[in-house]
C-alpha cells in the first residue's frame, strides 16, 4: 500500500508530497486524487525531457532553456510567450518537470503570469526533491547574485518518484545528496547515520533504501514549511551551508559547480566556522566532513579569491537591515543564526574549503 502524501501547509491551504517510485508513470491519476484539475501544460528543457518524456504520456510540453545560466527572467519572458500560445488561463495547471533550476524559473512564470496560476512540481533531481520543490520559493538569479528575483508560490501538489533519478548522471545524483547531509547536520543526525550506513544502497539506487531517505528529507521540508513558510524564523535553519554556496556559484559564474557541490563547500567553511566559535561540537563537524568526502570529490575552488567570495555573500539575500543571518549548527539536531560574523572569520571558513585567502 502507498504511503500517504505528506503534508504542507500554506497560507493558501494545505499541499501534498507524494513520494512514490513510478509515480510519474501515471501523473494523470495522481494529478485526479489530489483533486488538481484543469487544463494541464507540462514545461521542462530538452534535456530533462529526453529523460523523463516517455514516462509522462503523450505531451507536447513546453521546452526553455536549462541550468543556472539559463535562470534568468529573459528565460521567464519566453516561457509567458508560450503560455500564451497554449491559452492557458487561470483554471489551467502548470506541471514543472525538471531539477531545482525548472522548478524555481517555471513556479516564477507561474506565480506571475496572470498574477498567479496553479503549479505542479514533478521534480527529477534529489536535490530538487527533498528540498527546492518543497515550500513555494520560486524565482530566478541576476548577474551578481543568485535568486534575487522571486516570489513565494505554493504548489497544489509536488510529485516525488524516486526511479526519476535513475537517469542522472554519477556527478548530478551525488550531488543532489550533500541536500540529505543538510538536513541530517542541522534537522535529525539520526539520518546521517543511516545515510551513511545505506551509502552503497542509495548510490546504486538498489532497493528502498534511497525512498526512505528522500521520503525522511521530505517531511522534514513540510514540518519546517509548514511552521514558518515565509523564512522569518525555522526556515532560515534550512540556509546552511547555502550562504557560502550560493556565493561561490555567483563568483565561478553559475556553470562550474552542482548547486550541491557548491552547498556541499558551504557546508565545510559553515562547520570550520562553527566549529571555530565553540558553536558546533568538534565531533559532529568530523562526522558531517567525513559523509561530504565519501560523496565527493568536490570540485577544487583553490583558483577563487575569498575576496571576491565575501562581496558576494554580502549581496546574498539572507542580509537584513545590512546584517548577514549565518546558520551553524549546533549538534543534537539544532541550529543557531549568528549575525555578527566578520569578514576575517568568513575569510577563515573559505580558506579552510581551500579558497585563495586573497
Amino acid at each position: 500500500m502507498a504511503a500517504s502524501p505528506i503534508e504542507v501547509r500554506s497560507q493558501h491551504g494545505v499541499y501534498g508530497v507524494v513520494v512514490a517510485r513510478a509515480a510519474r508513470t501515471r501523473l494523470r491519476a495522481v494529478l485526479a486524487e489530489a483533486g488538481v484539475g484543469g487544463a494541464v501544460v507540462m514545461v521542462s528543457s530538452r534535456r530533462v525531457w529526453t529523460a523523463q518524456g516517455a514516462h509522462l504520456g503523450r505531451v507536447t510540453p513546453i521546452l526553455v532553456a536549462d541550468g543556472e545560466r539559463a535562470k534568468t527572467l529573459a528565460t521567464v519572458a519566453t516561457v509567458y510567450d508560450a503560455l500564451l500560445e497554449a491559452r492557458v488561463d487561470r483554471g489551467s495547471t502548470i506541471v514543472a518537470v525538471g531539477g531545482g533550476v525548472i522548478g524555481d524559473m517555471v513556479g516564477f512564470a507561474a506565480a506571475t503570469f496572470l498574477r498567479g496560476v496553479r503549479l505542479v512540481h514533478v521534480p527529477t533531481t534529489v536535490m530538487a526533491q527533498v528540498d527546492s520543490a518543497i515550500g513555494g520559493k520560486v524565482g530566478v538569479n541576476l548577474a551578481r547574485g543568485k535568486n534575487l528575483v522571486g516570489a513565494f508560490h505554493p504548489p497544489a501538489l509536488v510529485v516525488v518518484d524516486p526511479d526519476a533519478l535513475a537517469t542522472l548522471s554519477r556527478r548530478e545524483f551525488r550531488a543532489g545528496l550533500y541536500e540529505v547531509v543538510k538536513y541530517g547536520a542541522i534537522a535529525d543526525e539520526g539520518l546521517l547515520g543511516v545515510l551513511d550506513g545505506a551509502l552503497p544502497e542509495v548510490l546504486t539506487q538498489r532497493g528502498d533504501a534511497l525512498t526512505e531517505v528522500i521520503r525522511a528529507c521530505c517531511r522534514i521540508k513540510a514540518d519546517v514549511v509548514s511552521a514558518d513558510e515565509h523564512e522569518h524564523g525555522v526556515r532560515r535553519t534550512l540556509n546552511f551551508g547555502h550562504t557560502v554556496g550560493h556565493a561561490l556559484e555567483a563568483t565561478t559564474g553559475y556553470g562550474r559547480l552542482r548547486h550541491g557541490e557548491a552547498v556541499g563547500l558551504g557546508m565545510r567553511a559553515a562547520l570550520a566556522l562553527g566549529v571555530a566559535r565553540g558553536v558546533t561540537p568538534v565531533q559532529l563537524a568530523a562526522r558531517v566532513s567525513a559523509l561530504i568526502a565519501r560523496l565527493g570529490p568536490l570540485p577544487s575552488v583553490a583558483d577563487v579569491a575569498a575576496a571576491d567570495v565575501i562581496e558576494a555573500i554580502s549581496r546574498d539575500k539572507k542580509v537584513v537591515n545590512g546584517r548577514l543571518h549565518f546558520v551553524l549548527a549546533a549538534g543534537g539536531g539544532a541550529t543557531t543564526t549568528v549575525t555578527d560574523v566578520t569578514a576575517r572569520e568568513l575569510r577563515a571558513a573559505l580558506t579552510a574549503v581551500g579558497i585563495r585567502a586573497r
